[in-house]
């Protein structure tokens, strides 16, 4: 097997923890990179350099989780207050806020209709699909975990869900 070249970047600028992130695909400038961080922001920055870009402002206290669609486009974060929203990458601006139960831990774009659709999970082990044109209410609710949700994930073409939780299982 070949060595894997890795050339490591650095990416400044949040004052917490930074507790996820998520590349794009290739997009017109290259590969994005969302962070996700405790200090209540998400920063979008360039994939291979960790240069920033911008930050997305709007949550009220620490951000959980982001994810992006693969053509970079739209980016989703979920945190401490509450609500998932979804942003325009280009612009900065938030397209939608979704408000939830309890912190939202994670989150994920489908990737087979472009980001149409955004799975969310929450502190109450709720596991969400949103139709993001017409996102009032969930299409689908998962049967949840019985401990915290750490991931969530579209797969197989967007035709299956997984999450992942503090119990040790993967559903």
């Amino acid at each position: 097997m070949a060595a894997i070249r890795q050339n490591p970047i650095s990416c400044s600028g949040h004052t917490r923890p930074v507790v996820d992130l998520k590349f794009s695909g290739e997009s017109e400038c290259g590969s994005l990179l969302v962070t996700a961080s405790k200090d209540g922001k998400a920063m979008l920055r360039t994939g291979d350099t960790g240069d920033w870009i911008g930050t997305f402002l709007g949550h009220r206290g620490a951000v959980w989780c982001c994810t992006m669609d693969d053509a970079g486009k739209k980016a989703a974060t979920g945190a401490a207050d509450f609500c998932a929203k979804v942003w325009d990458v280009e612009t900065g601006d938030e397209m939608l806020s979704i408000s939830q139960d309890h912190i939202v831990r994670a989150v994920d774009l489908s990737v087979s209709d472009g980001g149409k659709r955004l799975m969310t999970a929450n502190n109450k082990q709720q596991v969400h699909v949103y139709d993001l044109e017409a996102p009032s209410a969930p299409v689908i609710t998962l049967p949840g975990h019985k401990k915290t949700i750490r991931r969530c994930l579209w797969t197989d073409n967007d035709n299956r869900a997984l999450t992942i939780s503090d119990e040790k299982i993967i559903k």
